[in-house]
C-alpha cells in the first residue's frame, strides 16, 4: 500500500477535532491549528472573540505590505451529527479503498483550510517565498450559527481593519459534474414571522373572521408567488437557483385542543432573495399579502436585510481577471452564478471587501449538512493544486 500523501494525513487530522456546534471545541482547533502553521513555516497567531472562541490567523508577508492583502477564508466550526445515521463515526475521518474520506466537516468547509496551507507548503518546496500582498489564511469561528463572535462581530474589529484586506476567497460548494461552480453574491435571508389572529370558539360552529381563514389566504398569496418564481427558473434554463427568489413556509403553530378554534395562528417563513429582484417590490409584496389575508394579520423580522452582496466579476477588476485566470490556466471548466445560501462572505462584503466564493469539489455529492458527508482524496489533492495557482495569481496582482 502507497503511503498517504501529507496533505491528505493533515486534512484527517483535522477532521477529527471535533468543532460541533453548539459546543465546538476551538481551543483544541487552535492549538492543532497553531501546530500546523508552525510546521509549513507560516506566521500565526490567534483573537478570542469571546471566551473560548478563537479566529487563527496564519500570514505570509508580502514584498508590498502597502497593498491591500488577500484572505483566503474557512471556517472551522460545523453543524451537527445524528451518529447512528452515519456508515462510520463523523470524526474518524474514515478512508473507503476508493479513497473517500468520511467525516463531518469534509466539504464544509475543513477541506478549504488545509488545501489553502498545503498549497503554500508545495509553494514553498519549489522555492517561492513571498508574493507582492499579504496573504492571510483565515480560519474563522461560528459561521453556521451566524454568531456575533464568528465574521460578523469580527469585521468589526480593529483586528480586521489592520488586516487590509482587498480581496476573500471563502467557501463555495460541491459540483457533482465536472463544471466548478464560482460565485460573486449571494442570497439575502429574510425570515418572518406571519401572525394571524381571530374569533375563537367551539370546533362544532361556522365561526366567522377565525385565524384558520385568514392564515390560509396568507399562504395561498405565498404559494402563488412561490410557484411564480419555480416557473421562472423552468422558463430559462441558462439561469440556476441563485437567480430566482425561494420561498417556504417552514413553521406553522396555533391551536389547543381538538375541539377549540384557536384564537391565533403564526406561519414561519424564509425567503432567500435574488440580489437580481427589487427589494422594495417584494416587501411591498409581503404588506399586500397580510393586508388581503384579513384585519389584524401582521409580519415581523427575525432576519433581514437590504444590502445585496455583490462583488465584482468582470474582466475590468484585476481580483476577478487574476481569479479567472488562474481557472483558466488550470483547464477548469466552471459557471459563475449567485449562491443560494449564506456564508461569512455576506459580512466580509458589507465591510467593503470584494469576495469569491470558490470550493474547488467537482465530481462529487453535495453531502453538507448531510449524514455521511465525505471528500475523495483525490478531488481534494486537485484542488490543493489549484489554489497553488490562485495564490500566485492573486498575490501579484
Amino acid at each position: 500500500m502507497s503511503e498517504e500523501h501529507i496533505a491528505v494525513t493533515r486534512f484527517r487530522e483535522y477532521l477529527r477535532v471535533n468543532t460541533e456546534q453548539p459546543n465546538p471545541d476551538y481551543v483544541a482547533c487552535r492549538d492543532f491549528l497553531f501546530k500546523y502553521a508552525d510546521e509549513v513555516g507560516i506566521e500565526r497567531k490567534a483573537v478570542e472573540t469571546a471566551p473560548g472562541v478563537y479566529f487563527v490567523i496564519m500570514t505570509i508577508p508580502g514584498s508590498q505590505p502597502e497593498l491591500p492583502s488577500i484572505m483566503l477564508y474557512s471556517h472551522t466550526d460545523v453543524v451537527p451529527t445524528f451518529r447512528e445515521h452515519w456508515t462510520h463515526d463523523p470524526y474518524s475521518a474514515f478512508k473507503d479503498e476508493d479513497g473517500n474520506i468520511f467525516a463531518r466537516g469534509a466539504q464544509d468547509t475543513k477541506c478549504l483550510g488545509v488545501q489553502h496551507v498545503e498549497a503554500f507548503r508545495n509553494l514553498f518546496a519549489k522555492g517561492a517565498k513571498q508574493w507582492k500582498r499579504t496573504i492571510h489564511v483565515v480560519w474563522g469561528p461560528d459561521e453556521e450559527t451566524g454568531h456575533i463572535n464568528g465574521m460578523k462581530g469580527f469585521v468589526e474589529t480593529n483586528e480586521f481593519k489592520k488586516l487590509n484586506i482587498g480581496f476573500s476567497l471563502d467557501e463555495g460548494h460541491a459540483s457533482e459534474n465536472g463544471v466548478y461552480l464560482t460565485f460573486y453574491a449571494e442570497r439575502v435571508t429574510w425570515w418572518l414571522k406571519v401572525t394571524a389572529p381571530g374569533n375563537p370558539g367551539h370546533g362544532s360552529q361556522f365561526m366567522e373572521n377565525t385565524a384558520m381563514e385568514k392564515i390560509e389566504r396568507f399562504l395561498a398569496s405565498a404559494r402563488a408567488f412561490r410557484n411564480e418564481q419555480k416557473e421562472l427558473l423552468e422558463k430559462n434554463p441558462t439561469w440556476a437557483l441563485g437567480d430566482v427568489t425561494t420561498l417556504n413556509v417552514n413553521i406553522l403553530k396555533g391551536g389547543v385542543q381538538f375541539n377549540v378554534i384557536p384564537e391565533k395562528f403564526e406561519a414561519y417563513v424564509d425567503i432567500r432573495l435574488t440580489p437580481n429582484q427589487d427589494f422594495g417590490e417584494i416587501r411591498a409584496k409581503l404588506d399586500q399579502w397580510v393586508k388581503d389575508a384579513g384585519e389584524g394579520v401582521t409580519y415581523e423580522f427575525s432576519q433581514h436585510s437590504d444590502y445585496k452582496p455583490v462583488s465584482p466579476h468582470t474582466r475590468d477588476d484585476p481580483f476577478w481577471a487574476a481569479f479567472e485566470d488562474s481557472l483558466k490556466q488550470e483547464n477548469c471548466e466552471f459557471t459563475t452564478e449567485v449562491c443560494v445560501g449564506s456564508t461569512d462572505s455576506r459580512f466580509v462584503r458589507k465591510a467593503g471587501v470584494p469576495a469569491i466564493n470558490f470550493s474547488p469539489m467537482i465530481n462529487t455529492p453535495v453531502r453538507a449538512h448531510a449524514h455521511n458527508e465525505f471528500l475523495n482524496e483525490k478531488v481534494f489533492l486537485r484542488g490543493v493544486e489549484i489554489f497553488e495557482t490562485l495564490i500566485n495569481n492573486l498575490g501579484n496582482v
